[in-house]
């Protein structure tokens, strides 16, 4: 009967043992469990950049949902503006003597026709004043022509002796009159040909000139030309270009000729024997301030594409040779993007992967959002959707 009634004790401690491990068990799985769905629920947003609303409005952040549009394929080269052809003259010098240049004449300023742009002073040059020599040759052949006048009409000098003198005569009062017209008592002023704009001045102060040198030169800067050089590679493909952007070196600013009035002029059919590069030559109004004769980026725009994904160049950043953009995911969270770029017209960026479309893409102050990333200490989502 004792035997029984040990065996019966121990059968009931061991079940209760056996009950106590198996809760410990399920409560150990269930820990883990919930362990394991915060650090889920944490790891969800990890890549997720924390930039309040506020902040993004000062710093001028916008974004733009993405959809396809059309697009041209892109030769991307060099050039260089060019005064358009009947646009530009030159001042050169009258006479002979040294150059005095007024306040006023530098690059880039705006003159009018007749503008005095420069004063050649022939003071103590061994030939003397010209004007002054003009006018004593003038003089002395006007009297000679009037003396002949009263002598032909005695016949004591032929008709032909009269005509030569009354050519001498005309030929000194045109001179003199010429040079008399823009003379000072500082010199022989040199105007402006045409109005328009001091593109260059060919000579410093001080110089010394002589008659026919060139000295200032002036565009009106309304019709200018957009020179591009063409890999010979890409000569099948020229037939196909309508258009062309370009950008300039000193403001960054890319044009486009379709907003400039441009046409396509021409291109060449050959390469030249100095130069591997084809021509091709647009026309368009100056409506900006662009500078003739500077080199610039060109963006030459050929066959049409359609339903292409594009961003602006301003929603790129780039890390070692990896371009990325930021997808606004709510109103203060966003992830950044690796992407992969086609065609670039200066303006906007074909994107071939990353970006699909109805993405909400930050468009503007994509850098600001790139120092925002770089400041999240806690990259856990902490806000509520």
């Amino acid at each position: 009967m004792k035997k029984l009634i040990f065996i019966g004790f121990l059968s009931v401690f061991v079940l209760g043992a056996c009950h106590h491990k198996e809760h410990d068990h399920e409560a150990e799985v269930s820990a883990t469990a919930d362990n394991h769905g915060h650090e889920e629920e944490n790891g969800a947003h990890s890549d997720e950049i924390i930039l309040p609303k506020a902040k993004a409005d000062a710093a001028g952040v916008k974004s733009s949902v993405i959809e396809p549009s059309a697009f041209q394929q892109v030769i991307k080269t060099s050039g260089q503006v060019l005064a358009a052809q009947g646009e530009e003259a030159t001042a050169v010098a009258t006479v002979a003597g040294v150059v005095s240049l007024r306040k006023q004449t530098v690059e880039g300023v705006s003159v009018s026709e007749g503008t005095p742009l420069l004063t050649i002073s022939s003071n103590g040059i061994a030939e003397g004043d010209p004007v002054q020599r003009a006018k004593v040759a003038y003089e002395v052949s006007k009297k000679e022509y009037e003396r002949m006048q009263a002598l032909v009409k005695n016949q004591i000098v032929s008709d032909t002796e009269l005509a030569q003198a009354k050519q001498t005569y005309e030929n000194a009062r045109i001179s003199y009159e010429a040079l008399a017209k823009n003379h000072s008592a500082n010199g022989q002023n040199i105007p402006s040909p045409i109005g328009g704009y001091v593109k260059s001045v060919l000579v410093k102060e001080g110089d010394y000139v002589s008659v026919g040198q060139p000295l200032v030169s002036v565009t009106q800067n309304r019709r200018l030309f957009l020179r591009a050089e063409v890999s010979e590679k890409y000569y099948s493909d020229l037939r196909n270009i309508h258009s062309a952007n370009f950008q300039t070196p000193y403001d960054d600013k890319v044009y486009e000729l379709k907003e400039l009035d441009g046409k396509l002029l021409s291109y060449g059919k050959s390469a030249t024997d100095s130069s591997f590069y084809i021509p091709v030559t647009f026309e368009f109004s100056n409506k900006g301030d662009i500078v003739p004769g500077s080199y610039v980026e060109v963006y030459l725009l050929s066959s049409p594409m359609e339903n292409v994904i594009s961003v602006p160049k301003t929603a790129l950043t780039e890390e070692q040779g990896t371009h990325f953009v930021y997808v606004q995911l709510d109103e203060e969270g966003y992830r950044k993007q690796k992407v992969t770029l086609g065609a670039d017209n200066g303006k906007r960026v074909q994107i071939l992967t990353g970006v699909k479309a109805g993405d909400r893409v930050v468009t503007e102050g994509a850098y600001q959002v790139r120092l925002a990333s770089a400041s999240n200490a806690i990259p856990a989502h902490t806000h509520e959707h």
